[in-house]
């Protein structure tokens, strides 16, 4: 069975909501393991797209997706702010700025 392009973007979702709810947490090494798992989805995203085409009403869920999805990065960000900064310290450099 092939996977659906909007099957991709829902599972983006919900890896960028465990993503979340890890960063919540505090467990770092979660975020990192669920960015890649982002990574890879977003890769076989990319190549299925080469073949397949969302439907009006798809490219309506999938923008609400996207949104849902910009908005779980943002808050990440917001989170991992300090822990970088932490980090940093830790290794001796400068303060580190997400962008």
């Amino acid at each position: 069975m092939s996977t659906t392009l909007l099957e991709y973007y829902e599972a983006i979702e919900r890896a960028s909501q465990d993503m979340l709810e890890a960063a919540r947490n505090g467990n770092w090494d979660a975020v990192v393991k669920l960015e890649g798992a982002c990574a890879l989805l977003i890769s076989q995203l990319k190549h299925a797209a080469a073949n397949q085409q969302l439907a009006t009403e798809e490219r309506q869920l999938k923008s609400r997706i996207m949104q849902r999805i910009l908005v779980n990065d943002a808050e990440v960000r917001v989170l991992a702010e300090p822990w970088l900064e932490g980090l940093d310290h830790l290794l001796g450099g400068t303060s580190a700025t997400l962008h």
